[in-house]
């Protein structure tokens, strides 16, 4: 019986199809672990990224918040003394200089008399 070149070579292929195929997943298998592994890495790095993010951003409000609060304290402090409709600030604005002339609109008119300097 003689065989021929195709006939050796069908005959190793019907031989390997009958191979179990846990050896050829084994590839796959490992290709899979390490790419689980990597994500879970990559979330978890996200993950301390976005936790150290939010930590900064709640401080810098914080310190805004703290700096307002400073810069304000004698606007609230003047406001607690002199609430709205009660005795007007004078004094505490100009000390014990008098305020002279006219106010029109919110705007201080300092009008000075060219007769009253003669």
């Amino acid at each position: 019986m003689q065989f021929s070149g195709n006939d050796i070579i069908d005959t190793e292929l019907e031989q390997m199809k009958q191979l179990p195929h846990n050896s050829a997943n084994f590839p796959d298998a490992l290709r899979n672990l390490a790419a689980a592994v990597a994500t879970a890495a990559v979330l978890g790095l996200a993950l301390m990224f976005s936790a150290v993010l939010v930590a900064v951003i709640v401080v810098a409000a914080m310190l805004g918040w703290a700096y307002l609060w400073w810069k304000t304290r004698e606007l609230r402090k003047m406001m607690r003394n002199y609430p709205p409709g009660s005795v007007t600030m004078e004094r505490e604005v100009a000390g014990d200089d008098t305020i002279r002339g006219e106010v029109i609109e919110g705007e201080a008119v300092h009008v000075v008399d060219i007769r009253d300097e003669k």
